[in-house]
């Protein structure tokens, strides 16, 4: 049973360019490898932690989106965990989400505005009356 996954991970800062595209293409090919499908990799470039992390506060952010199944998902997991580069990383399963947001959208699309039930009513046209004059006071 294929899910959908998200797997950030944070590279060290002073990682080379070409060695940055092999560790992706590495790990691109353990989900491909296994029978699973990387929909999508970002790198996000370099940006600040947000606090140490082994003595690094810098990362590279990379993002790879993957659809495969769970003993794929856990032996990608355990490569990223010992490749010395890699100092953080995250999974997150998406298509719980992806099915909770569909249910909403398909929930709300049946429902009906109030706008579109009645239409709106069409604007008065009164006309301007002129006001009277104000009247002298005599003294």
């Amino acid at each position: 049973m294929d899910r959908t996954y998200e797997v950030m991970y944070i590279v060290r800062p002073d990682v080379e360019e070409a060695d940055l595209d092999k560790l992706i293409e590495g790990f691109s090919q353990v989900v491909t490898n296994g029978g699973g499908e990387v929909t999508n990799v970002e790198k996000w470039g370099r940006r600040r932690l947000a606090y140490l992390v082994r003595k690094f506060q810098d990362g590279i952010y990379i993002l790879m989106f993957i659809t495969a199944d769970g003993p794929l998902v856990a032996e990608l997991e355990r490569r990223l965990r010992v490749t010395e580069p890699v100092i953080k990383f995250i999974t997150v399963r998406t298509d719980l989400e992806n099915k909770r947001v569909a249910k909403i959208k398909a929930i709300r699309a049946t429902k009906v505005k109030t706008s579109a039930q009645q239409p709106a009513p069409p604007p008065e046209s009164a006309p301007a009356e002129a006001a009277p004059a104000p009247a002298e006071a005599t003294a």
